[in-house]
């Protein structure tokens, strides 16, 4: 019996609120899910390059990056660089990303240009995980147009639902003008620490607010995943005992089991 053919699940990882810990989210977790047997592709969306950096993309190896896949037209797969992880692939951003929000104004279907390019790679990879800027502008939404769903890592502080309720607004303005599937994966508590009352009373109000779609999983605050970027690897890879490192593993399996329960995603979570 042949295989089951690959349902490539895309998730933008996004806040608008910058230091929330969203390259941290989506290199550590796009680890874990490779580390679950998954093929996983990154997409570095962020002109600051963090995620390209935290998986030793050196700066002169980013000629062929998203900026190409976006203004020059570039197949996606031209694009797509190795990483030290087995089954994690990433395509880099590079310094000329910066300019791109402006550069893509006046580009025929600006908000689709991700979406359209990605469709030559759907069923290689069993995930896209795509770091977003901190912003709401056309970087973000050409990964929203491209996402099937957000997946939000939010840091458990004393203006995060305000900044989760505007975030909210934009998904249903995304789903109702260019991407009626886009739906909200999940909200991440990140950068979490139990001995502070304020992040405890903020994860029970986030809880409150969106009910099971906060994840259990909470990442916690942890020197040893700070580190990690600065020597090139994700957590997993610079100290995988770690509780910050446990932690993503644990956040890998609880997606896994939601994502068996939607449909047509079953081949996920085997």
């Amino acid at each position: 019996m042949p295989p089951a053919p690959i349902v490539t699940r895309v998730l933008a990882v996004a806040n608008q609120k910058g230091g929330v810990g969203k390259t941290t989210t989506t290199v550590n977790l796009a680890t874990a899910l490779a580390a679950c047997g998954k093929q996983v592709l990154i997409v570095d969306m962020d002109p600051q390059g963090n995620a390209s950096t935290g998986l030793g993309v050196a700066a002169k190896a980013r000629d062929h990056s998203i900026y190409q896949v976006l203004l020059d037209g570039m197949p996606l797969k031209e694009a797509v660089s190795r990483t030290l992880v087995p089954g994690m692939d990433i395509i880099p951003s590079g310094v000329d990303l910066s300019g791109a929000e402006l550069e893509l104004i006046d580009v025929a279907r600006r908000e689709y240009r991700l979406r359209d390019a990605m469709e030559a790679i759907r069923g290689t990879y069993d995930f896209v995980l795509i770091d977003c800027p901190p912003a709401l502008g056309l970087l973000t939404l050409n990964a929203l147009v491209a996402a099937n769903a957000v997946l939000v890592p939010l840091q458990a502080e004393f203006y995060a639902l305000e900044g989760l309720s505007h975030l909210m607004r934009t998904i249903d303005r995304v789903r109702r003008g260019l991407n009626e599937g886009l739906s909200l994966q999940g909200v991440v508590l990140t950068m979490f620490d139990r001995r502070n009352n304020l992040c405890e009373m903020v994860a029970a109000d986030v809880r409150e607010y969106l009910g099971d779609r906060v994840y259990k999983t909470m990442i916690p605050r942890n020197v040893r995943v700070s580190e990690a970027p600065s020597h090139g690897k994700p957590v997993l890879l610079y100290d995988v005992r770690c509780a910050g490192a446990q932690a993503y593993i644990r956040l890998a399996r609880e997606i896994l089991q939601r994502e068996q329960s939607l449909p047509g995603q079953a081949a996920l979570a085997s």
